[in-house]
């Protein structure tokens, strides 16, 4: 490593962290990254607690009674939170209209009815109405007679397609009273079937280990939030680093070639040099991200005391491939910039770039659900997508074998190393050149021969 790519390399770092942008970009990222999460955290309680007024028409003649007391006593508790003074309604009230259903409930009575009820809603007289059919408690089906046909369900017809918390909550209301009825035509005891068909806990427990001194070691309850959100975070603080620091040298590339920047810089130092200390100076800028995050996350955990969960081993490994991925990705992006003459030629050749960038993105959930299947273990070890899905997978328990991450690491440290290699006979060779844009097979001709 030559003095004037070092320089070069201190010259990219200082003019990096001392703009407006990086700052702004280090208070924006978390955000982006838990933007969502936090504001449906600040809007829980901004919703609409105006009453939606429901009509229910039943043809059973035997499921109204019981819908409407369920409705008052939901309207009662469940849709308040805390006590006393600090009392607050969080959801609207359901307020249930009953409908008498037709006297002969022929399909042309029912049909005028369902109009005349969807003009309601219309007119906003009605939120919602929901029509329960007379075989919905008849038509159970029992060993000697089989039900061959399904009946038609309950219709539930809004203006509102998508709110569904009226349909859900009637459904789970409809369910219980219906099997209620159908067991007390039966003669069964309800409360007794209700207590056999009652679910069984089922814990998600570690593995039971032995201590050093020998004695046995309880298995821990394990925390399903920390095992799905620590490799979640730690891979979009992985991608979000990677497209701050190392997409920006495509525009700094093509503005220096633009400007005419690049000739003056090319008399002063060789276009590898000069490729290099931009290279270096945005993994400077990468690692600088990625500690002020790693630190602040850390001390944030350890303020609310769950410290534990972070998988600290990682550190070390997640900063190494880091700085791979950006030296990799970089002199992709670099090396766009220096072929191309303006963003909209850039566009084209960037575009297969950044697929590659957000593969890891689209397969992350299933690496997540099975880090050492045979599919996440080959998808890990492609050198484009190891430095992400790598980390997703030692941050799963109970980790991966050691040798993965080392194989890994290797084979991104090679290919880094080629695409360095690639980008700066490219670089070498556009960043002087003006005129027509090369075409890929120009581009490629240029990596293999210079």
């Amino acid at each position: 490593m030559t003095r004037k790519t070092i320089v070069i390399a201190v010259r990219e770092y200082q003019a990096a962290i001392r703009t407006k942008t990086f700052i702004v970009s280090l208070i924006l990222m978390p955000v982006f990254m838990g933007g969502s999460i936090g504001v449906q955290v600040l809007l829980r309680d901004k919703v609409d607690t105006t009453d939606k007024r429901i009509a229910l028409v039943d043809c059973t003649g035997r499921l109204a009674g019981a819908i409407l007391a369920d409705a008052e006593r939901r309207n009662n508790t469940d849709i308040f939170q805390g006590e006393g003074a600090e009392r607050k309604q969080t959801q609207p009230r359901f307020v249930f209209e009953s409908v008498a259903p037709p006297a002969d409930l022929s399909p042309e009575a029912l049909q005028a009815l369902t109009l005349e009820l969807s003009d309601r809603v219309r007119k906003r007289e009605l939120f919602a109405f929901a029509i329960i059919p007379a075989d919905a408690i008849s038509r159970a089906a029992s060993a000697a007679t089989p039900v061959t046909t399904p009946s038609a369900g309950v219709a539930y017809h809004s203006n509102s397609p998508t709110y569904d918390d009226a349909r859900r909550w009637l459904t789970g209301v409809l369910t219980k009273h219906t099997h209620e009825a159908r067991l007390s035509d039966a003669n069964v005891d309800t409360k007794l079937v209700m207590n056999a068909l009652s679910p069984l806990r089922v814990d998600n427990l570690g593995l039971v280990s032995r201590e050093v001194t020998g004695e046995i070691k309880a298995a821990e309850k394990t925390n399903e939030l920390a095992t799905f959100f620590i490799p979640f975070g730690l891979l979009m603080l992985m991608f979000m680093v990677v497209m701050i620091s190392a997409q920006p040298l495509l525009q700094s590339v093509l503005e220096e070639k633009m400007q005419r920047i690049a000739e003056v810089l090319v008399a002063c130092a060789s276009p590898f040099e000069l490729m290099m200390g931009k290279l270096l100076g945005t993994a400077g800028v990468s690692l600088t991200i990625v500690c002020v995050y790693l630190l602040g996350g850390l001390f944030a955990m350890e303020r609310l005391g769950v410290a534990g969960l972070f998988p600290k081993h990682l550190i070390g490994w997640f900063i190494l491939y880091q700085c791979l991925a950006v030296l990799m990705f970089g002199s992709m992006f670099s090396a766009v910039g220096a072929a191309v003459n303006d963003l909209k030629e850039a566009q084209n050749l960037v575009t297969p770039l950044m697929l590659v960038v957000v593969v890891p993105l689209f397969i992350w959930f299933n690496v997540v659900k099975e880090p050492n299947a045979s599919f996440s273990v080959i998808a890990s070890f492609f050198p484009f997508a190891t430095p992400m899905l790598m980390i997703v997978r030692m941050a799963v328990p109970p980790g991966v074998p050691t040798w993965q991450p080392v194989v890994g690491a290797l084979g991104v440290m090679m290919t880094t190393v080629a695409c360095v290699f690639a980008a700066g006979r490219v670089f070498r060779i556009g960043i002087l050149m003006q005129g027509k844009a090369p075409k890929l097979r120009e581009l490629i001709g240029w990596m293999l021969h210079g």
